[in-house]
């Protein structure tokens, strides 16, 4: 039985099953693999705590999402498509992992966060 996200830990598997299916995905896993090169190491632990503060309200992540999206969309833009596979791959890992009242949390934050960038991103 699946229980719902109590801590870190639990923060930090739905990160990595993400960003393993995202690495290996066709539709977006170009973004970080081609266009953005992403450093694993660096970008993996600034999710956690991204994470960890949406879910948690920890107020430990201070970065600004926004910019580096912007750069790469300005490289490649990011489409809806692109926000809502995003989406899917997302609520799928968490659904995989976790149920209950922060699972929902975690899945509603996650679809505001793309609409807002959607949104700046397409008047940017």
């Amino acid at each position: 039985m699946k229980t719902d996200i109590k801590n870190r830990v639990d923060i930090e598997r739905i990160v990595n099953l993400f960003y393993e299916k995202v690495r290996k995905d066709a539709s977006i896993g170009f973004f970080f693999t081609e266009i953005a090169q992403t450093n694993w190491e660096k970008h993996l632990p600034i999710m956690y705590q991204f994470w960890e503060n949406i879910v948690f309200s920890t107020g430990t992540y201070e970065g600004n999402p926004m910019i580096k999206h912007r750069e790469i969309s300005q490289l490649r833009p990011i489409t809806m498509d692109h926000f809502q596979h995003w989406i899917h791959l997302f609520n799928e890992t968490v659904n995989e992992l976790f149920q209950g009242e922060k699972a929902e949390l975690i899945k509603q934050r996650a679809q505001s966060i793309a609409t807002v960038m959607q949104i700046k991103l397409i008047n940017q």
